[in-house]
């Protein structure tokens, strides 16, 4: 049975790789701010017990981390996949003059900073990991390309998802020697809260996708900005 841990697991992506990878041969750890809230993954627990394990966690709360992660490991003694879904999209900022720094550096905390030190603290179980993957959840809206293509706005959500993809490639680069792979993906458009209703793929359609895409990750794809298609996507 593989052990996984996703972030941001109650509403959206998050909770769609956690009904997705429960699938009997997973003993799942889905994260949320507040699990008493988590009605769907309280459902899921009810519907797969011994599977999945509902954590407290803010990522943005370096004890709460550290205390999630030691939930972990008080019930397994590995990771063989982490996925940091959670993340923030600002609104509003279609200026220069609407942007604010307050804005700016939550968005970098929790979009950026917080799949870094969720990773680090899960750097042990993953070490123990049966080829273990770390993926980072980005955005087009991430890519430089994709930016000079389609103009200004949205300030703190490219630039955090944009530095996200930088950390990943530098961590891929650091952890290669020790067979973890870690990868940064475009989940597409996604009909999500942060996507809205007319977005062009459902949360079930885009997971699919990536677990797909995840399930047959190699060492040479590490590092990689990859779409939910498995295509390699331009940085």
């Amino acid at each position: 049975m593989q052990n996984m841990l996703v972030t941001g697991a109650n509403r959206g992506l998050g909770l769609e790789f956690v009904r997705q990878l429960l699938s009997g041969e997973a003993h799942v750890f889905a994260g949320c701010r507040h699990p008493e809230r988590a009605e769907e993954l309280q459902k899921l627990t009810v519907e797969h017990p011994g599977e999945l394990s509902v954590l407290r966690l803010d990522v943005t709360d370096e004890s709460a981390i550290a205390a999630a992660v030691g939930n972990i490991q008080s019930q397994v003694d590995s990771l063989d996949l982490l996925i940091n879904s959670a993340g923030v999209y600002p609104r509003g900022e279609t200026t220069p003059c609407t942007v604010t720094a307050e804005t700016l550096l939550y968005a970098f905390r929790l979009n950026s900073v917080a799949p870094l030190i969720v990773t680090q603290h899960c750097l042990n179980l993953l070490r123990k990991g049966r080829n273990p993957k770390i993926v980072n959840i980005s955005s087009k809206m991430g890519s430089l390309w994709w930016k000079e293509k389609e103009g200004g706005g949205d300030y703190s959500y490219c630039s955090s998802k944009a530095a996200l993809n930088m950390l990943t490639r530098t961590l891929a680069l650091d952890l290669q020697k020790e067979g973890i792979i870690v990868v940064v993906v475009n989940p597409g458009w996604v009909q999500t809260d942060m996507g809205g209703e007319t977005a062009d793929l459902t949360p079930s359609q885009s997971v699919v996708g990536l677990l797909n895409v995840i399930r047959k990750l190699t060492m040479e794809q590490s590092g990689k900005f990859l779409t939910w298609e498995g295509k390699e996507h331009p940085w």
